[in-house]
């Protein structure tokens, strides 16, 4: 694996001062990954729509200081310090130092927001480190001028990984695929990269409302359900599974077939949560309603021989998935049917994106 291509090489002009503020969004995935080794290289390949309105936006400022053997940094999410973020951010910075030496030449105030809430089973991490990684490249751009958008995408989405695995698929968008995979050209478990080939037009601009079943923080964090998969007695053939399924899913875009795509989205989103409750030890993540809007979608695609379908992250939220061409009646279902289920009648109506933007 060529790491060395992110090691900067030429000498920085620093600035006193600098502001960027990017926003970025979070992901689904359709192939899910769920297993890493360090560092943070996944055990299979997955491929996840970027989001539309699920996003954060970071503004860092960076002001110049006496170089020291220490990165400082002050964190603020949604207006207020937030302490217990920090280990996972001087995390991130510990793993991209060699990648990104200029941070020991600033002090940064991180200013953070979602557009949902945190922790809850939508891909907070996700967004909230890939927001960091590009502000650092704006940095890295202002001070070693020379740099190409290709270069500086595929270095955020490599750094964006060292603090969350799936952050490496919230830089581009619709479609994202991350971990090395001999289908996917230009795949690699360095960064992600977009899908390399021509999408069916009905999923083109697909939709995905968001059911917030429970929005409170998961009872078990990813990185220790990932951990779980270290001595799991089904984790070999799950990997070989995955990398199977995302070799169809490929077919399937390109062709199509939406009722195929169904079936393979909705088995992933089981067989993840069947790893979690075969892990010792075990965990639960859905919730009571998390089944109700499961059952209540397989009626409803039954009776009106919709395309509807479910997914799940690690959480208990539902991400129910339709092409736009019916937009309208699923939109009236889950008001109807579904929006009981959600705390307070709460879910996000989403669609597909095309990834990080500078503000």
């Amino acid at each position: 694996m060529n790491t060395a291509q992110f090691l900067v090489k030429s000498d920085l002009n620093f600035v006193d001062k600098a502001s960027f503020t990017w926003q970025t969004p979070s992901n689904i995935a359709l192939v899910k990954y769920w297993g890493k080794s360090n560092p943070q290289i996944p055990k299979n390949a997955s491929i996840s729509f970027t989001l539309k309105n699920c996003h954060t936006v970071t503004t860092i400022d960076f002001i110049k200081k006496e170089k020291s053997e220490e990165v400082t940094f002050n964190l603020f999410f949604e207006g207020k310090p937030k302490d217990e973020f920090k280990p996972k951010i001087a995390e991130f910075f510990e793993r991209i130092q060699e990648y990104c030496p200029y941070i020991f030449e600033y002090e940064m105030t991180i200013n953070s927001k979602n557009s949902f809430p945190h922790s809850s089973g939508i891909a907070s991490s996700a967004s909230g480190l890939s927001a960091i990684a590009r502000c650092l490249m704006s940095l890295e751009n202002e001070i070693n001028a020379d740099l190409s958008e290709e270069f500086i995408n595929k270095k955020a989405s490599f750094l964006a990984r060292l603090g969350s695995g799936s952050a490496s698929r919230s830089i581009e968008g619709p479609l994202v695929v991350w971990g090395n995979h001999p289908e996917i050209e230009g795949s690699s478990d360095l960064f992600g990269v977009q899908f390399p080939y021509k999408v069916h037009s009905v999923f083109e601009n697909y939709q995905d409302a968001i059911l917030l079943v429970d929005k409170g923080e998961k009872q078990v964090s990813s990185s220790v359900g990932h951990n779980l998969m270290i001595n799991h007695p089904f984790a070999e053939n799950r990997f070989l599974q995955a990398n199977e399924n995302l070799g169809k899913m490929s077919t399937i875009l390109q062709e199509g077939n939406i009722k195929e795509f169904i079936n393979l989205v909705e088995s992933e989103a089981l067989t993840l949560h069947a790893m979690m409750l075969t892990s010792n030890p075990y965990f639960i993540l859905m919730k009571p309603n998390t089944l109700e809007v499961i059952n209540s979608i397989w009626q409803y695609r039954q009776e009106h021989n919709s395309n509807i379908c479910f997914t799940l992250d690690a959480g208990a939220n539902v991400h129910v998935l339709y092409p736009l061409d019916e937009k309208e009646s699923v939109n009236q279902f889950i008001d109807k049917e579904l929006a009981k289920y959600c705390q307070k009648n709460q879910y996000i109506c989403d669609a597909t994106g095309l990834g990080a933007k500078q503000l």
